[in-house]
């Protein structure tokens, strides 16, 4: 990624856009950033090159799918060498019902967010972890009841307009 590249209004306008519609055609998206189509899809190229878009994807509704459960856990390490927080990283990126990993600053060490077909699958999981020495020494569940909004974009103009 690099971060040498200039982003004007436009390049977040751009962005912005196609957070929200990554099927946008670029017509429609160089009317809605005041471009006319071939300077925007030379933007976008750019941007892309430059790694600002990662990819582009669909947002799947889980709840078509029938029930499930989403869990956030509070992970404190046993030991925190560098070693263990990359061992516990390396372990975790390959179960596919953790969604999320970050390793946090305050009274534990990572938050993870859990998807799966319900508490047993998630206590399953956790239990595996806990057997196969991931270098847990606590962790904490949070089961979530409801979610009244997930946000999949990112606040851009906010953040890095002028």
């Amino acid at each position: 990624m690099s971060f040498g590249l200039k982003l004007d209004r436009i390049d977040l306008k751009i962005l912005a856009r196609l957070q929200e519609s990554g099927r946008i055609t670029n017509v429609e998206l160089s009317d809605a950033v005041g471009l006319s189509p071939s300077p925007c899809l030379t933007r976008v190229k750019r941007l892309e090159k430059a790694g600002y878009i990662s990819g582009y994807g669909a947002q799947i509704d889980l709840k078509k799918f029938g029930e499930f459960l989403t869990v956030f856990t509070e992970v404190t390490l046993s030991e925190h060498r560098r070693g263990d927080f990359n061992r516990f990283e390396n372990r975790i990126v390959k179960l596919d019902e953790i969604v999320e990993c970050h390793l946090v600053s305050g009274g534990y060490d990572y938050l993870l967010k859990f998807v799966t077909r319900g508490v047993s699958h998630y206590h399953s999981i956790i239990e595996g972890m806990l057997e196969n020495d991931y270098g847990i020494g606590k962790y904490f569940s949070y089961v979530v009841i409801k979610s009244p909004f997930i946000k999949h974009q990112f606040p851009i103009e906010s953040l890095f307009g002028e």
